[in-house]
């Protein structure tokens, strides 16, 4: 049942495969082989977590988001959305992609031209990575390591001889960097027949099968040459494959005459996926990989707060609101999956405090004291830039303050930031914001009302009396499978009347007005109308407080087509929000070429003078199939109202190729109607964050990590299809690392310009450290900009590649009965030690299977003793020794047996496990 879950996930995410090619165009066996693996893991660990807990594990269908509600939502009320798993997903698969774009001509990257060490060097890095960022909770740049690595690991199988010799399993030491690679046919053997007919099934000359010697294609996208009698990649973009011997040994493509050894490659790739991500696993335990994965409640909760000495009242309210939340949601689907706080003073701010435990939550925050300051601007967007870079994407952050902002030279990072993560961010502000403007550059409260802007959130200025009742807006949106129905703004004001469409799965319906001298009526489709001086009426209840308009449906809403008018002659804001599990995610990206072509996620804004491109998931219920999508487009936020409709192309399975020939002028945001097919009812759902178009382009790529201590060359590449002359360039990153880089770049139009950005972290920098970088260049007159957000792992360079040692001790198991049946009274035990050598250290131990009891000495000792105690009736034990490095050891043994007594021996496995050691230290 199990694997048929699984197929039906991956058929919902992927659609048909045909070759090994990136994300895009229908066909992706990159994408299929790590959608396999990846939800086989994702429901393997799921089912563990869920029975752990004394639960059973049912998921009620085939989806992705009927797999999230199995594993997250067993006892929890409330809604559950997929939304942060297909992001999850999407993300990976968009890295693995990328790797045919950003290192087509890189012959490790694909194990390419038998370059097995370097290749195998690119995934032993990207392993030491990933576990580096998991025990740094920066799961981002996890996934993102991730996709490249099982990419490489993938094409391993796809480009090499491996399944022509008969393999059919992985080869398990391209990620057990402690075993060699064994006879790797050298550079002057030749390994191929010539295939003058064009594709020939196999070319493999038959002294290399015979020997098992291994090797790859040679592939040249610019050159012909190879070395005398090697093989080819084969295809129309190598250049190699016309040199004799000509052909290729890809199994990229499915083909009538390789479709068994393309089918084998296929398995084994995923064999070898699945591999790879039970060693990540194991080393980062079932909760953390899960966070990776993006299941997980999709509410954060994130407090940027201003500590200066005027903020008392606002720490106290901001105490008491985590408190209720903490208390009030405790065991149900809005109970935050993590809690964020990042205070800031001046000059100081920070640092980041980040937990999974509602407890620390609640003591950080109580240790908040009001003092300093008073020069009235605070360090409020370098703390806002801590809570972008740390919390995860699509967070909603809170501000609070009284004070414009000192540091609004951020402002245009903030924008970056918040476009790049698309989280939204809410500002509630309790002082006057009136001050007088010393210099073009110096801060308002308007700068913050632009921010929450761009990224779809509230800017919300109340006495500080006034504050309680503003913070229902945090209990609001501080929920699970929260979807915007509809966001505008008017600047200047005027009169105008907005219709939105709400649907039978949206819970508890809001409207946010924010704005000054402001009047509304409210119509359901039934033609019943509220007005703005009713606070309680027909349609909801009405809470006004200071510029905030708070309109609660109730919860016998009529579905359809509701409008609400409003009139007022000053700027204003209007937000209809609900929960529900119909949403949708989306990229704007741009098509690459080159022999696997696809798309790319674009990093900044899209380019003006030429059509956008979106990449939409559709989420619904019960899979894509349960919803219908009608019109998509991208729509203007703010000023008159401009609707863009695209062409769209169904990649399958929920996957939408959105193109808009013609861009809205200004911010605009994407809009998508269609029909819940188990309700029968027309939906519609809003992106919160604006976007707008440049003619600045900026091309940049991080190919590696970054070790403590040395530095960082970031090349990077920027052309303007507008205006040439002198561009400003600015860099910034969340760290405070000095850079260099050139302050400015002269741009000849369509033509590009190079540039070198450096950095260095510190010697004492923590393996696994993520730094956010982001490149900015904006044009001298400031009328056109464009930005690069990058994610740089730094990661100590790893020295140990040994596993811990378990060594049974003795095996207690006489009195255990040979009819299993009769096992219920009797116990067995295990002792066994555990050691790490000369490696980092074993920092921790954790149970895999057995239902009895593990304990164990000090970690810290050379020696680790661990001890066990099951019933006779749970005859299975493992558990896993991990060091410092995310290296994993296990230990196993059965008492299993068809008669006789217990052996009080060793597993085999870890009888083969010792013996290899031996062998190897001998050989040393």
């Amino acid at each position: 049942m199990a694997a048929v879950l699984v197929t039906l996930l991956v058929l919902c995410l992927s659609g048909p495969s045909e070759a090994f090619v990136p994300i895009g165009g229908g066909a992706s066996t990159h994408v299929s082989i790590g959608g396999t693996a990846l939800l086989q893991k994702v429901t393997d660990t799921c089912r563990a977590v869920v029975e752990a807990s004394g639960h059973e594990f049912k998921p009620t269908g085939h989806s992705p988001e009927e797999l999230v509600r199995a594993c997250l939502g067993p006892t929890a009320t409330g809604e559950v959305s997929g939304a942060k798993f297909h992001s999850a997903l999407q993300e990976i698969y968009v890295q693995n992609g990328l790797v045919d774009r950003d290192f087509v001509n890189s012959a490790p990257h694909h194990f390419n031209s038998e370059r097995f060490m370097e290749g195998r060097g690119l995934i032993m890095e990207g392993m030491a990575s990933i576990k580096a960022n998991v025990r740094k909770e920066n799961f981002q740049a996890a996934r993102e390591t991730l996709g490249r690595v099982l990419h490489t690991l993938q094409d391993f199988y796809s480009h090499s001889n491996w399944v022509e010799l008969g393999n059919r399993e992985p080869y398990i030491n391209l990620i057990r960097p402690d075993l060699p690679l064994e006879n790797l046919a050298d550079v002057d053997t030749a390994t191929c027949s010539d295939c003058s007919i064009g594709t020939c099934p196999n070319t493999i000359l038959p002294n290399i099968i015979k020997e098992k010697k291994l090797t790859s294609g040679y592939m040249g996208i610019f050159s012909n040459a190879k070395p005398k009698g090697k093989c080819s990649h084969g295809g129309k973009a190598d250049l190699t494959s016309s040199a004799i011997p000509r052909g290729g040994i890809s199994k990229d493509e499915r083909r009538s005459d390789n479709v068994a050894l393309h089918t084998a490659a296929v398995n084994v790739a995923t064999a070898a996926s699945l591999q790879l991500l039970e060693d990540i696993r194991l080393a980062a335990g079932d909760n953390d990989f899960l966070r990776m994965m993006g299941i997980a409640r999709s509410s954060v909760l994130c407090f940027v707060i201003d500590t200066t000495g005027s903020m008392s009242d606002d720490i106290d309210e901001a105490r008491a609101v985590v408190n209720e939340i903490i208390d009030g949601k405790k065991g149900t689907q809005d109970e935050p999956s993590e809690y964020i706080l990042v205070p800031f003073n001046d000059p100081e701010f920070g640092p980041m405090v980040r937990t999974t435990d509602p407890d620390i939550m609640k003591s950080e925050i109580s240790k908040l004291r009001a003092k300093g300051g008073g020069d009235l601007p605070e360090m409020c967007l370098s703390g806002l830039q801590l809570a972008l870079t740390g919390a995860p994407a699509s967070s909603q952050i809170y501000v609070f303050t009284d004070a414009t902002a000192k540091d609004i030279a951020l402002k245009d990072t903030i924008v970056a930031l918040i476009r790049s993560t698309k989280s939204t961010v809410s500002f509630f502000m309790t002082g006057p914001g009136s001050r007088r403007r010393r210099s073009i550059r110096a801060a308002s409260f308007n700068d913050y009302k632009d921010l929450a802007l761009a990224s779809g959130g509230q800017a919300i200025q109340v006495a500080k009396n006034q504050l309680p009742q503003a913070t229902e807006v945090i209990l609001d949106t501080s929920t699970s499978a929260l979807v915007t129905v509809l966001q505008r703004a008017r600047n200047p004001g005027k009169q105008e009347t907005f219709p939105f469409m709400l649907d039978e799965s949206l819970k508890n319906i809001t409207i946010y007005i924010t704005g000054t001298s402001i009047t509304f009526t409210l119509t359901n489709p039934a033609g019943v109308s509220q007005s703005h001086s009713e606070a309680s009426g027909n349609l909801g209840t009405i809470q006004t407080v200071g510029n905030l308009r708070r309109i609660r449906l109730n919860a016998d809403m009529q579905t359809g087509t509701w409008q609400i008018n409003i009139n007022s002659n000053q700027p204003y804001t209007l937000k209809v929000t609900g929960q529900s599990i119909i949403t949708f995610i989306y990229d704007f990206v741009e098509a690459f070429g080159g022999p696997h072509p696809g798309y790319a996620v674009i990093s900044g804004r899209p380019q003006a003078g030429q059509p956008a491109n979106l990449l939409l998931s559709v989420i619904a219920r019960k899979g894509p199939s349960s919803m219908t999508v009608g019109e998509v487009g991208l729509v203007t936020v703010s000023g008159p109202e401009s609707v863009s409709n695209g062409k769209t192309t169904d990649m399958g399975n929920g996957d939408i190729l959105l193109t808009i020939d013609k861009v809205p002028e200004g911010e605009f945001v994407v809009m998508l109607k269609g029909t819940d097919k188990e309700s029968n009812s027309l939906f519609q759902r809003q992106s919160t964050t604006s976007m707008s178009v440049s003619k600045v382009n900026i091309q940049v790529i991080v190919d590696s990590s970054v070790e403590p201590g040395e530095t960082l060359s970031l090349p990077f590449s920027v052309i303007t299809q507008g205006s040439g002359g002198a561009y400003q360039v600015n860099a910034r990153n969340d760290k405070n690392l000095a850079m260099t880089y050139p302050p400015s770049l002269s741009l000849k139009t369509g033509q590009y310009s190079n540039a070198t950005l450096t950095m260095k972290p510190p010697a004492d920098t923590l393996s696994g450290t993520d730094i956010t970088l982001t490149i900015e260049v904006k044009s001298s007159s400031g009328a056109d900009s464009n930005y690069a957000v990058l994610r740089i792992s730094v990661v100590q360079k790893i020295t140990d590649f040994t596993p811990p040692l378990c060594q049974m001790v003795s095996v207690l198991a006489d009195d255990c009965p040979a009819d299993v049946s009769q096992c219920s009274p009797f116990q067995w035990e295990l002792s066994a030690n555990i050691t790490d050598g000369n490696g980092t250290g074993i920092v921790k131990i954790l149970k895999r299977q057995g239902d009895g009891s593990l304990s164990y000495s000090s970690l810290s000792a050379p020696i680790v003793q661990a001890n066990y105690n099951a019933s006779c009736c749970s005859q299975i034990v493992e558990f896993v020794a991990v060091d410092e490095v995310g290296n994993v050891g296990k230990c196993y043994h059965s008492i299993v047996r068809s008669g006789g007594p217990p052996a009080l021996t060793v597993s085999m496995s870890l009888w083969l496990c010792l013996l290899i050691s031996a062998f190897m230290s001998a050989l040393h």
